[in-house]
């Protein structure tokens, strides 16, 4: 299989590089390629690697067992293990699937302060292990959260250079409109990319395949390993909730209000029996949330009701792949969105601006006359953010911008299958870009 550049191989070098190094953890959901890139890195980057994965290697779980020492657990490790070198300055320690084995956090303290050696650690985020895991070792390590590839890392997957990304940048920051070329190419790159979403293995398939032959079929796949790991790890709560949650998810997003509502998940269902099933969700990094904000202001985290939320899939693939079959060949063979359009779009950008590091908020009035999908923010500014799966009205969008209420909101963002522009009160730019959103607004606060 092809090797896939990610954008988690210059931060792994970077981190090598850094002049007071922690213990590294990275964190994400199953099968998105943390196991390979970390591999991949330490091959390049080191003369010695010891690799323990927790999930397969059991009888490593021992080596905790009397103490925490660095000098005591490299003995314990050598005793099963006789041919591991720990050579002080060229070892990178590689410890896998630590939610099957939370006394490796406490271990944490002790590499960093010994530092003799690099230490990457990798857990899949699935139920309440990591969170013993994050409390054992604060201050003494640092988290990278890996997702599925983004859209950026699908271009180079293809073959696009960097420099034919910045292009589009380029057109982006200088309020430019594509070329038709341009346009219509990203468009059909970015369709093959919602069908298929950024899982690795399904990416590396169609990349070398050239086709779609097998896809749907490895996508069902990962969503029934999703249903075993959470038969396996959601200790703690109602197993069988937590899969009553997950398999409701892409029912709600059909529903208008798109409101992921307990009281419909099951018969006499209620909130407090489901509480932390959503949060399950996405700490295993299966769903994202959105939360309603209660008043359209900043700031935003300080502002939203944890009661009334959204969920959508991490990975947009794996949503199309949920849906009946009659679904998957109409989006497949034919290209059409009309079925289920409205959610393949607002989940398709909820997974890109998670992947680029925005929190997820949606607002409705009671009255239901306004509705936004998303809010990110500039530096001095609320900037809404509409998905229109049809080039129709914005009339929310207008009201936010109208409104004197709305003092924060300046102006704001519509996210279409159109070409860039601006009309005094917001931005339009075609889906695809999403994904430079950061960068834009990062660099517009800094003219």
């Amino acid at each position: 299989m092809i090797r896939l550049r990610r954008k988690i191989d210059e931060y792994l070098i970077n981190w090598k590089n850094s002049s007071n190094k922690m213990p590294l953890i990275i964190k994400g959901a199953r099968q998105i390629g943390k196991t390979e890139a970390i591999e991949n890195f330490a091959n390049n980057n080191y003369k010695n690697i010891v690799e323990i994965n927790f999930a397969l290697q059991k009888e490593y779980k021992t080596i905790f067992d009397n103490g925490f020492e660095v000098d005591t657990i490299l003995n314990n490790i050598s005793i099963i293990n006789n041919k591991f070198k720990f050579i002080p300055g060229e070892t990178l320690i590689f410890f896998d699937e630590i939610q099957d084995c939370i006394n490796v956090a406490t271990s944490l303290k002790s590499f960093n302060i010994d530092k003799r050696f690099d230490v990457i650690c990798s857990g899949s985020m699935m139920g309440i292990n990591y969170k013993e895991i994050e409390s054992n070792s604060v201050g003494n390590k640092i988290d990278y959260t890996m997702h599925s590839l983004d859209f950026e890392e699908f271009l180079w997957a293809k073959g696009y250079s960097e420099e034919q990304i910045e292009n589009l940048y380029i057109c982006m920051k200088d309020c430019k409109p594509l070329t038709n070329t341009q346009y219509d190419v990203m468009m059909m790159n970015f369709k093959d990319y919602m069908i298929l979403g950024g899982m690795p293995a399904i990416v590396a398939s169609f990349i070398e395949n050239k086709n779609f032959s097998g896809i749907l079929t490895m996508q069902e796949q990962i969503l029934k390993d999703y249903e075993e790991d959470i038969s396996k790890y959601a200790e703690g709560l109602d197993k069988a909730r937590v899969l009553n949650a997950f398999r409701k998810v892409a029912v709600f997003l059909g529903n208008e209000n798109k409101k992921f509502q307990v009281s419909k998940i099951a018969n006499g269902s209620r909130n407090r029996e489901y509480s932390g099933v959503a949060d399950w969700l996405k700490d295993a990094g299966i769903t994202n949330i959105s939360y309603c904000m209660e008043n359209c202001a900043l700031p935003l985290r300080g502002n939203y009701n944890p009661e009334n939320y959204r969920l959508y899939f991490s990975d947009t693939g794996l949503l199309i792949a949920s849906l009946d079959d009659e679904t998957q060949e109409d989006l497949r063979n034919n290209k059409n969105f009309n079925t289920y359009k409205g959610a393949v779009y607002e989940n398709i950008v909820a997974d890109m601006l998670v992947k680029e590091g925005y929190d997820l908020y949606f607002y409705k009035n009671e009255k239901g006359t306004i509705e936004m999908d998303f809010f990110i923010r500039d530096k001095d500014s609320l900037i809404p953010v509409e998905v229109k799966a049809n080039d129709n009205s914005t009339v929310s969008l207008n009201k936010l911008i109208d409104n004197d209420k709305y003092s924060d909101i300046k102006y704001g963002i519509k996210l279409c299958n159109k070409n860039i522009g601006f009309n005094d009160k917001f931005y339009t730019f075609p889906y695809f870009l999403t994904f430079l959103l950061k960068r834009y607004l990062k660099e517009k606060d800094e003219k």
